[in-house]
């Protein structure tokens, strides 16, 4: 008799009100949910891209490799992050989860010019690629789970966004 390991539980993108009170008292968690903005009632993933804004503006400022080090590490944190989040309020891949927009819109943004259009073009381009989820990022997002799964389909969101940013950039400043 042969014996196979139990299905994994499949994940679930089911909004479950979580209190905000676990939010904010939770440091885990109030990382993961995006210092508040993974509460929105509709859209908290586009709320926790908006969140990404300030950190961006302060990040710009940086030499590029000192920015690609910074979002590559908070890129590893956000994987901890996302885990110790999920562990915590026990939903798997909750929507509110917003660490990974936080860290994609920076990827999106890497070597981008602090201005409103390219803020705005990097937004758009890169909503689009987490919400339509084009191959290989939906296979990622199938297949991989837990903390790493959450943070690796929004970073390659975030790569494939960044370079359809630069390829706009000059059409921006025009």
């Amino acid at each position: 008799m042969s014996t196979s390991p139990a299905p994994k539980p499949a994940r679930s993108k089911r909004q479950v009100r979580i209190p905000a009170r676990v939010i904010f008292t939770d440091p885990w968690c109030f990382l993961g949910f995006g210092f508040g903005s993974g509460l929105a009632k509709t859209a908290p993933g586009t709320f926790g891209t908006l969140a990404a804004f300030p950190l961006y503006a302060l990040m710009a400022q940086l030499r590029l490799p000192v920015y690609l080090m910074s979002v590559l590490t908070l890129f590893l944190i956000g994987i901890l992050i996302c885990q110790r989040s999920e562990d915590r309020i026990k939903v798997n891949d909750h929507s509110g989860i917003v660490w990974d927009e936080i860290v994609g819109f920076l990827i999106t943004m890497t070597a981008a010019p602090l201005s409103w259009p390219a803020l705005a073009a990097g937004f758009v381009l890169f909503r689009l690629f987490d919400i339509l989820k084009p191959w290989p990022i939906c296979h990622l997002d199938r297949s991989l789970h837990g903390g790493l799964g959450i943070m690796l389909d929004d970073a390659l969101a975030g790569l494939l966004a960044a370079l359809s940013l630069h390829w706009l950039l000059p059409y921006l400043s025009s």
